[in-house]
């Protein structure tokens, strides 16, 4: 009889066992057979030397997974570029190299189980599907960039497999030290300049000023784009703000160009002076902890012309100036004005090779003018070309990647302009965080690269 009974048993625990492993399988099928629900994306964009790039798309899939579920062949990602100001809008389309996948929480941080995947992929100079801005001729503007995301390979997870995830559906983005800086504007006689700001945290001190004038390209009225179109938000990085021990950055914003004048373009004029003039005076006024004796200004191109405007008719004002590829025609400049902007620390950077803002008939006869009149605080950079330095990007003989010569931006924003002082190598931020009305460096220095 007991014999009987175990046989029994064992026969109830085997059927047991048998039915749960069905049941298993019929659920991993069952699981399988589920019609994936077309799910949303996030994107998220870096401002590289060359603008701004796409380099990530936040995937939504709807359930956790394990962190080692995906590699970058689970997803292939097509994108559609196109912009809405012209006749056909469509830029171009096509796949993207993705480089790196991992599973992330919303924000996108790695974890060791989360509901998202992170694509990272392949950014460049000449990788025009990741760009996130358009030059229409005329003026910098963001794009819409259409991702589908489409899954390529299973995903196992502890609910199931997940197969045919599209994810088409775009839930927004974030663009990197861009979504740090405020916005607003302000009109001065029927002048309205729009501007960024950044605003370092509270303390009891003074911090100083910097004031970035954008080039001919981004003007308009998003002031996004004077951020993001050569890297302008580096002024708020860690690295940078370090030198000055935390500074607010005043970024404004033309609807045109700086070089507007009042009888031409580029006539030692500008329409928009008095209104920046007052929109910095304004600013400083409202933020009671910006030092007045550490203000400083720049700008490259049409930005250039306008700093060089602005230390010629301000005089005293600005602790210091750096004029980046500068379009000041040297012929616009009187003996009277020399010997006003001598007063002012200078450093002009600009590159040999610049078609677009000839040195030879801007920066360098002043640079050449304010050594002769005395000028004891005025330095140049002048670069032989404007070419990659990170050692990323190559052309195809190996050497480094070669920007167009009016570039010359990418050094500033780099700090990669440097001078030697008093005995001292020191960085074109170095030199300016030192710069007050109060007392800085004097010594004239050329730099030739």
């Amino acid at each position: 009889m007991q014999e009987i009974i175990k046989r029994s048993v064992r026969t109830f625990i085997l059927f047991i066992f048998a039915g749960a492993i069905t049941f298993s399988f019929s659920v991993d099928a069952f699981a399988k057979q589920v019609p994936a629900e077309p799910t949303s994306y996030r994107t998220v964009t870096e401002i590289h030397d060359w603008g701004a790039a796409i380099t990530k798309v936040i995937v939504d899939l709807g359930k956790p997974v394990n962190r080692n579920s995906v590699t970058k062949d689970t997803f292939k990602v097509h994108v559609a570029r196109s912009d809405d100001r012209l006749a056909t809008p469509l830029l171009e389309e096509g796949y993207r190299t993705v480089t790196k996948a991992y599973v992330a929480d919303k924000k996108g941080n790695p974890v060791g189980r989360g509901k998202y995947v992170v694509l990272e992929m392949e950014i460049g100079p000449t990788v025009s599907l990741g760009s996130a801005l358009n030059y229409d001729g005329e003026f910098n503007e963001w794009v819409n960039s259409d991702y589908t995301i489409t899954q390529a390979e299973d995903i196992i997870s502890r609910s199931g497999t997940i197969s045919g995830l599209v994810a088409d559906t775009y839930a927004g983005g974030t663009k990197e030290i861009v979504d740090d800086f405020s916005s607003g504007k302000a009109t001065y006689d029927n002048v309205t300049l729009t501007y960024a700001d950044y605003a370092p945290s509270k303390d009891k001190g003074k911090n100083p000023l910097i004031i970035w004038l954008h080039g001919g390209g981004e003007g308009g009225t998003d002031t996004t784009i004077p951020l993001s179109a050569n890297k302008a938000v580096n002024f708020a990085t860690e690295e940078i703000q370090s030198y000055f021990e935390s500074a607010y950055v005043l970024v404004p914003q033309t609807p045109t160009r700086w070089m507007d004048g009042f009888t031409g373009k580029a006539d030692g004029t500008s329409i928009y002076q008095e209104a920046l003039i007052s929109l910095i005076k304004d600013y400083v006024a409202k933020n009671r902890d910006i030092d007045p004796n550490r203000i400083y200004i720049g700008g490259a191109s049409n930005g250039g012309y306008m700093t060089m405007l602005m230390i010629r008719d301000y005089p005293g004002y600005f602790a210091a100036a750096f004029p980046v590829c500068e379009g000041l025609n040297d012929r616009l400049i009187t003996n009277e004005d020399i010997q006003t902007i001598k007063d002012t620390p200078i450093w002009f950077v600009t590159a040999k090779n610049d078609t677009t803002l000839d040195p030879t008939i801007n920066t360098l006869p002043t640079y050449d003018r304010l050594i002769e009149a005395g000028a004891n605080n005025v330095q140049l950079s002048l670069f032989d070309d404007v070419h990659d330095t990170t050692g990323l990007y190559k052309n195809e003989d190996g050497t480094p990647y070669q920007y167009d010569g009016h570039s010359s931006w990418v050094y500033v924003f780099n700090n990669e302009s440097t001078a030697t002082i008093n005995g001292k190598t020191i960085t074109i931020m170095e030199w300016m965080a030192a710069q007050s009305l109060k007392g800085s460096y004097h010594m004239p220095i050329k730099l030739i690269f």
